[in-house]
């Protein structure tokens, strides 16, 4: 937990950045679909975005997700109005 009001908000852009930055996997998983034809797997490329979304929503291995942002932004926001 960060002790201070300037390290929470570090945290919080870290975390956001992060998420950002994972946004892109999110767009080309969504760009296969919207570019597949009548013979393309379409229900493999939708399970393809959805485990994309979920592993930025949720994090995988080495990071947190979307769920990190969420506890940073709340440690920030609870320091802010103390």
């Amino acid at each position: 937990m960060a002790t201070s009001l300037e390290d929470a908000r570090k945290k919080l852009d870290d975390e956001f950045g992060q998420v950002r930055r994972h946004l892109g996997s999110i767009h080309e998983a969504l760009d296969a679909v919207e570019k597949a034809g009548p013979e393309d797997d379409l229900e493999h490329l939708l399970e393809e975005l959805e485990d994309t979304v979920k592993k930025v929503r949720k994090g995988g291995l080495l990071g947190s997700g979307a769920k990190g942002h969420t506890k940073a932004r709340k440690e920030y926001l609870d320091l802010k109005q103390a």
